[in-house]
C-alpha cells in the first residue's frame, strides 16, 4: 500500500514538475520578448489549445452550418445578433459621452427591432444610422486605461488586460445573458458563436496560409485594431505617457 501511494505521489509530482520545467524553458526564448506580450509562453500554449479545439470541434460545426444555411438566412441571423449588440453599444457610448452615437444605437435598435423584424433585416443602415458597436474595453480605453499585457483566453481567444476587465461589463449588459429561460439562453448563445465563427472561416484560412507565425499575426492585428477602436481611429502616439500596467509584475 505504501509503495502504491509513493508511486502515485511521484506521478502527481511529475505532472506538476514537467510542465513547470517546460514553461521555464519556454519563458527564455532566444528572440527578443515583445514588451506588449510578457505572458507570451502562456499565451502561445493557450493559443495552440484554442486552435486545436477550434479545428476539432468548432470549425466542423461552423462549416456544416455555412453549407446548409442559405446566404440570406445567414445574413439575417448575423443581423439579429448585431441588433442585440446595439444595446451594449448604446450603454458604452453614453459612458463615453458620445450622445449622438448613443442616439444612433438606440435608433438602430428601435427601427431594426420593429420594421426590421427583430433585427433580421438591417433597415437602420439603409436609412443612414451607422453601427458603432462600442464595448466596455473601448470605454476603459476612452478614459485612459492602457491595453496592458496581451492575453489569450481559453476558448475566448485574443484579449488584453483592459479588454478582459471590460468583458464583465459586456456580460452584464448583454440581453441574452439576462434571459431567464436557460434553454433559450444557451441555444441563442451557441447559435451566436457558430454564426460568428462561420463568418470568420475565410479569414482563418487566409491567416493560416499567409502567415509564417499565426500567433504573432493575430496578436499584432488584435492589439492594433483594439487601440484604433478605443480612440476612434486616432490612437495617441506619445509613448512617454504612463502606463497603469507598468506597476503590475507578471
Amino acid at each position: 500500500m505504501a509503495m502504491d501511494m509513493g508511486c502515485c505521489g511521484l506521478r502527481a509530482l511529475s505532472c506538476l514538475v514537467v510542465p513547470a520545467l517546460l514553461l521555464g524553458c519556454a519563458s527564455k526564448p532566444d528572440r527578443e520578448v515583445d514588451p506588449r506580450d510578457p505572458l507570451e509562453p502562456y499565451n502561445r500554449a493557450v493559443f495552440r489549445f484554442n486552435m486545436d479545439f477550434d479545428k476539432a470541434f468548432v470549425q466542423p460545426i461552423a462549416k456544416g452550418y455555412q453549407k446548409v444555411t442559405p446566404e440570406s438566412v445567414d445574413r439575417g441571423i448575423t443581423n439579429f445578433f448585431d441588433n442585440i449588440a446595439d444595446v451594449t453599444s448604446a450603454v458604452n457610448n453614453v459612458l463615453q459621452f458620445k450622445m449622438s452615437r448613443a442616439g444612433s444605437d438606440v435608433g438602430r435598435l428601435f427601427i431594426n427591432s420593429t420594421v426590421g423584424v427583430l433585427g433580421f433585416i438591417d433597415v437602420a443602415t439603409n436609412v443612414g444610422l451607422p453601427s458603432y458597436k462600442e464595448d466596455f474595453g473601448q470605454t476603459l480605453g476612452y478614459w485612459g486605461l492602457e491595453q496592458g499585457a496581451y492575453l489569450v483566453m481559453p476558448l475566448l481567444g485574443p484579449s488584453s488586460m483592459r479588454d478582459a476587465l471590460g468583458m464583465g461589463g459586456d456580460i452584464v449588459t448583454d440581453p441574452l445573458i439576462s434571459l431567464r429561460e436557460h434553454e433559450v439562453r444557451w441555444v441563442l448563445l451557441g447559435a451566436q458563436v457558430i454564426d460568428q465563427r462561420a463568418d470568420l472561416l475565410t479569414t482563418t484560412q487566409i491567416i493560416e496560409d499567409a502567415s509564417i507565425d499565426p500567433y504573432s499575426f493575430v496578436r499584432d492585428a488584435y492589439l492594433q485594431r483594439r487601440q484604433n477602436l478605443a480612440y476612434d481611429g486616432h490612437p495617441p502616439t506619445d509613448e512617454s505617457q504612463p502606463d497603469f500596467w507598468d506597476e503590475v509584475e507578471f
